[in-house]
């Protein structure tokens, strides 16, 4: 994963149109924070806090095991009006999995995701885990309803071996008008979100950018 580029080449995109690597902002500052692998304690809750600092709204894929481990860090996720996606259940590799593994997985977190959100949540948004998925699995996704969401920037807050300032410099120097960005409510990537976030959150706002949930 260290050799993926922190920002998405434009010939990447062009070879999979039918993936959601960032959205038009018409001519508005608007950027789209995800967040990958929650709810976890703690450090969801850190991330929900910053956000409610600068009044950003954001988007959080979710692994449906923590939903229901952390229920309710999940509910204040959608009491506080972000956007919620689907990351399978137990985080599977599309690469290691066939097709009807994947699938039930990803329909087992989105029955979780509906009993515990209700009619709050009626987008069906995906996040394939490690960015892995292939044309045979995105078929019958996009058949199930799903919109396949990846990414225009990466912070890298989940490599171990680079320091906070680099998850930073990956997201302020990459990052433009409508630029899907993705960070990690995960404790592996705790060490570098807790210091790269809010460094993020103010360079953009004092910038004039608006952070907002993706809606379809």
């Amino acid at each position: 994963m260290q050799l993926i580029p922190s920002k998405t080449p434009k010939v990447i995109k062009q070879l999979f149109p039918n993936y959601i690597w960032d959205l038009s902002a018409n001519g508005k500052k608007k950027l789209y924070l995800t967040f990958d692998d929650g709810p976890i304690p703690s450090i969801t809750e850190f991330v929900l806090e910053q956000l409610n600092q600068y009044n950003a709204k954001a988007t959080f894929f979710c692994i449906g095991d923590n939903i229901q481990k952390h229920p309710k860090i999940f509910n204040q996720i959608l009491s506080e009006k972000h956007a919620i996606g689907n990351h399978t259940m137990n985080h599977l590799k599309a690469w290691k999995n066939n097709l009807d593994t994947y699938i039930k997985n990803t329909l087992d977190c989105q029955s979780v995701i509906q009993e515990h959100s209700s009619d709050r949540n009626t987008q069906q948004l995906f996040r394939p885990p490690y960015g892995q998925i292939s044309r045979t699995k995105f078929n019958e996704l996009e058949k199930l309803g799903y919109k396949i969401i990846l990414w225009d920037v990466l912070s890298k807050d989940w490599v171990q071996d680079i320091l906070p300032k680099k998850c930073t410099q990956n997201v302020i120097q990459n990052t433009e008008q409508g630029s899907i960005i993705v960070f990690h409510d995960s404790q592996k990537a705790s060490k570098n979100l807790t210091l790269a976030l809010p460094e993020v959150l103010d360079y953009f706002t004092k910038q004039g950018f608006v952070f907002d949930a993706i809606k379809l």
